[in-house]
């Protein structure tokens, strides 16, 4: 059996990877271009290179993604096989986290939901339009930010003090929550807050959004484990505000390593199901 190579593309981005004969994994990559075409073609010809890769030692190719629908054509003479995103996004977080059973969560431009467990075929649940284009797009018109780059960097002078009304500046009772679980996002904006606070309130906003849709799926089926996938999730406030969540529910919210190449390490690993 020859290499497998699973390919995410994206509008304008496309990620790469790839499993050996052994089902080792071979490092993803990514390349970025003006449209999808031009992306996938640089995204092959840059990984095949890099690990020295020739097209006898490829055995199939696996696409997904927003972008994989402008691929129609076998791809240098290697046909592509078109797998579901949602089942790319359950068999990706499922390896990379090495759970059973897990609902697995896709932050991209927004935000997909799926119920994964092995043996079984991956189940969407849903999402929410909340995700990194709701960031950008807030941030654009407030700190005349595109991104998400700058953004992560200014909220790390930021305060949310200055931004989120806490249940422990509305009560001084035990109401049996935390005192410092956000009561309303953007409810105790201050006049002196900062372009960091502002940064730092809209990622919380984003994350507590999608962490709280997450939890409310957990609920449904059981499941503490919750694993958190996508470009997303290399925000560098993510870990700190997703642990506070995991404190708050007596959750499992994991940011596991590759977290940005879930889907097309799933895409991939789809080759090899029966």
């Amino acid at each position: 059996m020859g290499v497998v190579i699973g390919i995410d593309i994206g509008g304008s981005t496309t990620k790469i990877v790839g499993f050996d004969q052994n089902k080792n994994l071979i490092e993803p990559m990514f390349v970025t271009a003006d449209d999808p075409i031009t992306s996938v073609y640089g995204a092959f010809g840059k990984f095949t290179d890099t690990n020295g890769l020739g097209l006898n030692d490829i055995e199939k190719v696996m696409i997904t993604g927003v972008g994989s629908s402008y691929i129609s054509k076998p791809l240098y003479g290697l046909e592509c096989v078109h797998t579901p995103e949602f089942k790319s996004i359950g068999l990706g977080g499922l390896y990379l986290s090495s759970f059973d059973d897990a609902i697995i969560v896709s932050l991209g431009t927004g935000t997909a939901l799926v119920h994964a467990k092995r043996g079984k075929a991956p189940e969407y649940l849903g999402g929410t339009g909340v995700g990194g284009g709701t960031l950008v797009g807030l941030s654009s018109k407030f700190l005349g930010l595109t991104k998400i780059e700058s953004i992560d960097e200014l909220a790390k002078v930021g305060s949310i003090e200055n931004i989120d009304l806490r249940i422990c500046d509305i009560s001084k009772k035990d109401m049996g929550l935390s005192s410092h679980m956000t009561a309303s996002n953007f409810g105790k904006i201050s006049d002196t807050a900062t372009n960091g606070d502002l940064a730092l309130g809209l990622i919380n906003m984003v994350f507590e959004t999608i962490g709280m849709i997450s939890y409310f799926a957990s609920k449904q089926y059981g499941i503490k484990d919750i694993v958190l996938t996508g470009n997303l999730t290399q925000i560098s406030q993510a870990s700190e505000i997703f642990d506070n969540l995991n404190k708050m529910f007596n959750m499992n919210f994991v940011i596991p390593e590759k977290a940005q190449y879930s889907t097309v390490i799933g895409a991939a690993l789809s080759s090899f199901e029966k």
